[in-house]
């Protein structure tokens, strides 16, 4: 029978690794890890000998999470889908102008800096990331519950 895990954790390591790694959980321990590419790269290419020894230390525990089937991969950045979280935070924004002005923020190339230039100059930032965090949130209890795992 599977722990409660707790949902704060499986949010924040959602949220961390981003472009630098993944997060694993096992739902039988409540266990969460992230394995960067480095940690793959030791795994595959390296000689342990040439690590950091914290970093050799941490080699075996990231192989069982590779090799077993214990570890389920936490939701990451393709399928919780920023770009997607921002455009309906835009939608979200009473004010017409600053809506308006928002979505034209996301449009093309650089949106995410067009994005957090835009909600700082309307001084939004506080109901960004508080509608991003409930998102981040909703989405890792979506995911816990498709999975059958009890969560706190």
């Amino acid at each position: 029978m599977p722990v409660t895990v707790s949902l704060r954790e499986v949010v924040f390591e959602m949220d961390v690794p981003g472009d630098i790694g993944r997060a694993y959980l096992n739902p039988k321990t409540g266990e969460v890890i992230t394995i960067t590419e480095e940690d793959l790269s030791a795994l595959e290419y390296d000689d342990p000998d040439r690590r950091p020894l914290w970093h050799r230390e941490s080699l075996p525990k990231i192989r069982e999470v590779i090799e077993s089937d214990d570890f389920l991969p936490l939701p990451d950045k393709h399928e919780i889908h920023h770009w997607d979280i921002m455009r309906r935070f835009c939608g979200s924004v009473e004010d017409q102008e600053q809506r308006e002005d928002l979505l034209n923020a996301i449009s093309g190339r650089g949106a995410f800096r067009y994005f957090r230039d835009t909600i700082h100059h309307f001084g939004i930032e506080d109901d960004w990331y508080r509608f991003r965090d409930e998102t981040i949130k909703r989405i890792a209890i979506d995911w816990l519950e498709a999975h059958g795992i009890p969560f706190e």
